[in-house]
C-alpha cells in the first residue's frame, strides 16, 4: 500500500512512463529530487527541468520559503490578536507554492483557493492586500490584472472552472501563456473540478491543475475520499498526471515547468499532485487536535520543506552566516510591512459595499443603495451617506 507520503490509498506499481513524461494510469512513483535529509538525488526524467537552477537561485528559493512561512506566522498572530477575523495557514506547504509559482511567466494567469498566499507573494501582491478580505475591509483583495492572479476563491473548486475558461480564451487569442489553478485534495471530489477537467481535456486547453494534497479536507482524511492516488483520477479524463513530493521545492519546480512547457506548445492540460501536509489547522477557527493524531504531525515535521532545502544548502557549503542573516532580515522586514499595512488599513465607508458589484448599471442594486443611503441619513448622515457617491 502507499504510505502517507504517497498520498494514502492504492497499490504501488512501476515507475513513470519515460516515453510520455507523465503517468497516465494507476501506479507510478513519487518524484523526489531532495530527500528529507537534504540530499540531492538524481531522477532520469526530471533532472533536466532544474539543471540550470544555480546555487544563487536555490538560495533564493530558500529565502522565499522562509519569508512566506514568516508571513503565515505573522498573519496567524494578527488573527489571534483580533486584527484579522480569520486566516488559512499554509504552514508546511511552502515548497509546493514556491516551486510552482517561481516556474511561471508574468503573463501566465493564476487561479487559486484561499490558501495560496505564498503564490500571491510571488506574484507581487501587496502584503496589505493579502489581508484585506481576512480583516473584513473588502470583498476582494486586489486587482487581478495588475499581477495576473485572480483573487482567492472561497467556493471549493470553483477556480478550476475559471482557469479552464481563461485557458480556452488563451487558445482563442492565439497566445502561448498558460493558466494554472490551485486546489486541495478535498476539492477533487467537487463537481466543479471534474467538470473543469472535462472541458480542459475536450478542448486541450493550456491549463495546469495543481493539487496540493495536504492530506486533510478540513477534518476528513484523504484516504476516505480517494482509494487510489489522486493523480490517477486525471487519467479518466484523458489528462496526463504526475505525483511529486510536495515538500521538495525542486521536484515541484521540475514537474510544474514540464507541465507549463507542454501546455505552451499545444499539449493540453496536465494534473500535478503535490503530496504535502498541512502542519497547522484548516483555518484559525479549526482545532486539528480533535481529529488528527499527534504522531502523524511529528512524522511529517521530519519532512519539513524548509529544513530539507537548508540541509541541501549545508551540503553544498552555501549556508553561510551572511545568507542566514539576509534571509532572516528579509523575513522580518516583510512581517513588519504586513503588520503595519494591516493595523493602519483604513476602514471601509458604509456605502463602499455597493462598489464593484456589477460591471454595468443595475437597477436592483441601485434601489438597494438608495434605500441604504436614506437609512443611514436617518441617523444624521454618518460616514457620508448623503455624499455625492452615496446619494445616487
Amino acid at each position: 500500500m502507499f504510505t502517507d507520503e504517497l498520498g494514502q490509498g492504492g497499490n504501488a506499481a512501476d515507475g513513470p512512463d519515460s516515453s510520455s513524461g507523465h503517468h497516465h494510469g494507476a501506479g507510478g512513483t513519487l518524484v523526489q529530487l531532495i530527500t528529507p535529509g537534504g540530499e540531492r538525488v538524481s531522477h532520469p526524467q526530471y533532472d533536466a527541468w532544474v539543471r540550470e537552477v544555480t546555487d544563487e537561485q536555490l538560495a533564493s528559493l530558500y529565502e522565499d520559503m522562509v519569508v512566506i512561512r514568516r508571513i503565515d506566522t505573522e498573519a496567524t498572530a494578527l488573527q489571534r490578536q483580533g486584527e484579522l477575523g480569520l486566516w488559512p495557514p499554509m504552514l508546511g506547504q511552502e515548497a509546493s507554492q514556491i516551486g510552482s509559482a517561481r516556474s511561471l511567466r508574468d503573463d501566465d494567469f493564476v487561479f487559486s483557493s484561499y490558501r495560496e498566499n505564498g503564490v500571491a507573494y510571488c506574484r507581487g501582491v501587496d502584503l496589505a492586500d493579502i489581508l484585506k478580505v481576512w480583516r473584513g475591509n473588502a470583498s476582494s483583495g486586489w486587482d487581478p490584472y495588475t499581477v495576473n492572479m485572480a483573487t482567492p476563491q472561497i467556493i471549493i473548486g470553483a477556480q478550476t472552472l475559471h482557469a479552464t475558461g481563461y485557458a480556452m480564451g488563451i487558445q482563442n487569442d492565439g497566445a502561448d501563456s498558460v493558466a494554472i489553478t490551485y486546489f486541495g485534495d478535498g476539492a477533487t471530489s467537487e463537481g466543479d473540478v471534474n467538470e473543469a477537467m472535462v472541458f480542459a481535456a475536450s478542448f486541450q486547453s493550456p491549463v495546469v491543475f495543481f493539487c496540493q494534497n495536504n492530506h486533510w479536507a478540513i477534518s476528513e482524511p484523504v484516504r476516505l475520499q480517494s482509494h487510489i492516488r489522486i493523480a490517477d483520477r486525471a487519467a479518466g479524463f484523458g489528462i496526463p498526471s504526475v505525483q511529486v513530493d510536495g515538500n521538495d521545492v525542486l521536484a515541484v519546480m521540475a514537474a510544474t515547468r514540464e507541465a507549463i512547457e507542454r501546455a505552451r506548445h499545444g499539449g493540453g492540460p496536465t494534473f500535478i499532485e503535490a503530496v504535502t501536509y498541512r502542519m497547522g489547522p484548516h483555518t484559525t477557527a479549526d482545532d486539528p487536535t480533535r481529529y488528527r493524531d499527534a504522531n502523524e504531525l511529528e512524522d511529517w515535521a521530519a519532512k519539513d520543506p524548509i529544513a530539507r532545502v537548508r540541509g541541501l544548502l549545508e551540503r553544498k557549503g552555501l549556508l553561510t552566516e551572511q545568507l542566514e542573516a539576509r534571509v532572516a532580515a528579509k523575513a522580518e522586514a516583510v512581517a513588519r510591512e504586513m503588520r503595519a499595512g494591516c493595523i493602519n488599513m483604513p476602514d471601509p465607508e458604509p456605502m463602499d459595499i455597493f462598489k464593484n458589484v456589477y460591471s454595468t448599471p443595475n437597477s436592483w442594486l441601485d434601489r438597494q443603495e438608495d434605500h441604504y443611503s436614506r437609512y443611514l441619513a436617518s441617523f444624521g448622515d454618518p460616514a457620508g451617506a448623503n455624499s455625492e457617491e452615496g446619494a445616487r
